[in-house]
């Protein structure tokens, strides 16, 4: 059973303040004089009278002036603007909560970094209870010790109902960090505004000399990548894991869902998302979480990850989907996949030219703004719908490429998806192994979770809605006199151009 979360206040009532200091987003664009695109999830947004040259003013940074607070809550919620809040930090404000499970080296090792907080240890049933005792004692912590192991969520949940203090800081065990009141400091000023309901730092690997470890410090399954932004399903951070994680209690609610033992922490913050609020990441901010100590264990937290998309699946519907794409783009590579580019480059100037007729005929420069928004966008896709077929189905395609015909073109989309990991970072030779572990893991994970939850939600890609119907996908003119011909002569050449393929692969069966 889901549980409850307490509604957000309405934006409307929250204006930003006056001489909030604030910056664009910095992957919001301006396409044209009053258009801008960006934001969490993406979109764009026409900026009407001065707001245009308000938002030019705050794309490197400003302050909001009178008569700008509502207008600059209007870009906050959209995630194309960022508030910087300076507000010093009150650690007698914040309950710092470490769920435990038999690892006291770990929690010793944490408990020195927290010197000076209001810390609660949850023991989740360890075997061995005197060990977080002594910790315990040693760093003047509150022990709070659960009989039976019943997970980290009932363990956060039960620990947040023993302590009163009006922020919740929720640190793993295995989690380390430098400088906690640091840490913390830039953690609590996002709450200054009041419609933040969490935010979380970013969680890398520590450094190692070892290869798992050496891969885990840029590729950890809890690193959320290196820009910072509202934490939005669908957006560029889609969650944020709770291994180091500071929440309102006023948002908090009944917390955790308790039925789960893994996504636990995406399922609560996409709970609070749509309560209303405003989750933040923040990737300046760095905390280093340990890799698993065998290869047995990291292979098991890769699948166990993948197989919890099963159940939050269940609860989430399509924000679980391996891909999300509009049909127009999803078919343009598709087409490009199956040989024939034609195909794709023909839907792609069709929206191209849609988007410009029936959305920008009023810009200044039409074309251009097309170009960037639609085309541009839809070639960017590709390396994102590779990711996302290699990511889930990964041992799929390595199947596939046992055919010879189909061997060349499903490698080649392997090849795309897993190299997409490294558009940011410079590979080392064994990063490639072990990234190819890492997506089959999870990927045997998501068939597990579908296994057990009976459902295919999980590898169901979401194809989004397009204004663009089936006439302008084939590039047809308005005249209501070409319509037929060139609807018959537009269709005859794709479906003669997929009958050539179909007939190819027919032809490869049969010889086979």
């Amino acid at each position: 059973m889901r549980t409850l979360l307490p509604l957000a206040l309405s934006p409307v009532e929250v204006p930003i303040p006056e001489g909030t200091r604030v910056s664009l987003d910095e992957r919001a664009t301006f396409v044209d004089r009053d258009l801008v695109s960006g934001g969490s999830p993406w979109r764009l947004l026409r900026l009407v009278g001065p707001s245009r040259a308000v938002a030019d003013r705050w794309q490197h940074g400003g302050f909001v002036r009178p008569g700008e607070e509502r207008f600059a809550r209007t870009l906050v919620q959209q995630g194309l603007l960022h508030p910087h809040f300076a507000n010093d930090l009150n650690v007698d404000e914040i309950d710092v909560v470490i769920p435990f499970f038999s690892d006291d080296a770990s929690l010793e090792a944490l408990l020195g970094d927290l010197e000076g907080f209001h810390v609660t240890i949850v023991d989740d049933g360890s075997p061995h209870a005197v060990d977080a005792a002594t910790c315990a004692k040693d760093y003047d912590a509150t022990l709070l010790r659960l009989q039976e192991n019943e997970g980290p969520s009932h363990a956060r949940n039960a620990a947040v109902l023993a302590t009163s203090r009006p922020f919740l800081w929720f640190i793993d065990a295995d989690v380390s960090m430098d400088d906690a009141h640091d840490v913390a400091q830039r953690l609590y000023a996002a709450f200054t505004d009041p419609l933040v309901a969490a935010t979380a730092p970013r969680v890398q690997g520590p450094e190692g000399s070892s290869v798992r470890e050496k891969f885990e410090q840029h590729f950890s399954p809890l690193d959320m990548g290196e820009r910072s932004g509202l934490v939005v399903p669908g957006g560029p951070v889609g969650y944020v894991p709770s291994a180091c994680l500071m929440v309102r209690r006023g948002a908090f609610g009944e917390g955790f869902d308790e039925a789960l033992r893994v996504g636990e922490d995406v399922d609560f913050v996409w709970r609070l998302h749509d309560r209303g609020w405003l989750v933040r990441y923040d990737s300046t901010v760095v905390v280093t979480h340990r890799a698993r100590t065998s290869w047995r264990k990291w292979w098991l937290q890769r699948q166990r990850y993948g197989a919890s998309s099963g159940e939050l699946a269940r609860r989430h519907g399509a924000r679980l989907a391996p891909l999300r794409s509009d049909p127009w783009t999803l078919l343009a590579w598709i087409s490009v996949l199956a040989g024939q580019p034609a195909i794709g480059g023909r839907l792609v100037r069709a929206a191209r030219n849609h988007a410009r007729d029936e959305y920008f005929e009023m810009a200044d420069q039409p074309n251009n703004v097309a170009t960037e928004v639609v085309t541009r966008n839809m070639v960017r896709a590709g390396g994102p719908l590779a990711r996302g077929v290699v990511r889930t189905f990964g041992v799929g395609l390595l199947l596939a490429a046992l055919h010879p015909r189909l061997r060349t073109r499903a490698l080649l989309l392997f090849a795309v998806g897993t190299a997409w990991r490294w558009r940011h970072h410079r590979p080392h030779v064994t990063d490639i192994p072990l990234a190819v572990v890492d997506d089959l893991a999870y990927g045997v994970g998501v068939a597990q979770g579908a296994w057990q939850t009976k459902s295919l939600r999980t590898f169901t890609p979401h194809v989004t809605k397009s204004s663009m119907g089936l006439k302008e996908a084939l590039g047809l003119s308005a005249s209501r006199d070409e319509h037929k011909e060139r609807l018959a002569q537009a269709t005859g050449e794709v479906m003669g151009r997929w009958h050539h393929v179909i007939d190819r692969l027919s032809k490869s069966k049969s010889a086979n």
